[in-house]
């Protein structure tokens, strides 16, 4: 069952499409940042969230608002089997590596988009959602985000790779944020799966605070050359839900600190004495990781920035740094 869109919305998209900006200058290194109270919607803290930045995979968060509304609506279903066209196949790293004229149903598509950020699976699920047409499926984004209230918003394909329109800011992600925690709470747990078996592989989470950051329970990871190091994560300790955006980090590192700095700052802020970090031995972390891996410190607990097959199961699947062009 593929859904269906009316005539008078879609060129109501298109006409909206028209208005975006054009490429709009960055600021690789240059963090921007937001934390909120998930409940309240009340800013706790913020740096140049207005910026407008490139969202790289955190484009996907919408892909996904758009996937369990489709859901909600019954226009879909999980198993839904979707077919995967040249076009899909041929995106960018990350990606399942799948071939044209195969399948993926659905729900395969949302755990490759929360666990491994696959461009292709993306770029499947817009073209099944656009009616065939990935840059349909873009400009309904873009209208679904004017409606949510994020104004700095162009979206101009379903996965994040490099477009210089689609643009976003950390105020606006924030907002989506909280949309899909309050529209979609039945869904939520998928963006806290730890890693889903795909044609005889385990693919883990890229999400750096899950397993390492008492509470966090989800949301994406993003990267491009030009956007830097990006994370949306989602928090709970205590009665209290807090949502942080780091955008534009000159590292995966700096990233994952800034974004835990901000974090236990949001919680003591709103009375909650931030929890201990998930604490790994140094010992224990250098016998698995060897001399070789660099080890990162905060509050005495190991950080380690380089992926090792045998580190333990929480470290391996939350503290990978990405190297290169990966897009994540």
């Amino acid at each position: 069952m593929r859904p269906s869109f009316s005539r008078a919305r879609f060129l109501c998209v298109v006409v909206l499409s028209m208005f975006a900006g054009t490429a709009r200058a960055q600021f690789t290194g240059h963090i921007s940042s937001l934390v909120i109270n998930a409940r309240t919607g009340g800013v706790l803290s913020e740096s140049d969230a207005d910026l407008e930045r490139y969202p790289a995979s955190l484009t996907k968060m919408m892909t996904l608002y758009m996937t369990f509304q489709a859901l909600e609506r019954s226009s879909i279903t999980l198993g839904d089997e979707m077919p995967v066209s040249i076009h899909a196949s041929t995106q960018a790293p990350s990606k399942l590596g799948m071939r044209p004229g195969t399948h993926l149903s659905v729900e395969q598509a949302i755990l490759a988009l929360v666990t491994k950020s696959a461009n292709d699976a993306a770029c499947v699920l817009g073209e099944y959602l656009g009616g065939g047409d990935e840059t349909r499926f873009a400009a309904l984004m873009t209208y679904q985000a004017r409606r949510l209230g994020m104004r700095h918003t162009t979206f101009r394909n379903a996965s994040g790779l490099p477009d210089p329109d689609q643009v976003t800011t950390a105020r606006d992600l924030s907002v989506l944020a909280r949309a899909l925690l309050r529209d979609f709470p039945q869904y939520y747990h998928y963006f806290g799966v730890r890693e889903f078996p795909f044609r005889r592989h385990i693919i883990p989470n890229h999400d750096p605070l899950l397993g390492l950051y008492q509470g966090a329970d989800g949301f994406k990871t993003g990267y491009t050359d030009l956007a830097g190091h990006n994370l949306v994560s989602s928090a709970q300790q205590g009665q209290v839900r807090l949502i942080g955006v780091v955008l534009g980090a000159p590292s995966n590192e700096s990233r994952n600190e800034t974004m835990i700095s901000l974090l236990d700052d949001g919680f003591s802020a709103s009375g909650q004495a931030p929890l201990p970090l998930v604490k790994r031995p140094v010992s224990y972390a250098m016998a698995r990781h060897g001399a070789g891996h660099r080890l990162h410190m905060r509050r005495g607990v190991v950080l380690v920035s380089y992926r090792s097959h045998g580190a333990p199961r929480g470290l391996h699947h939350s503290w990978a740094s990405r190297r290169g062009h990966h897009r994540s």
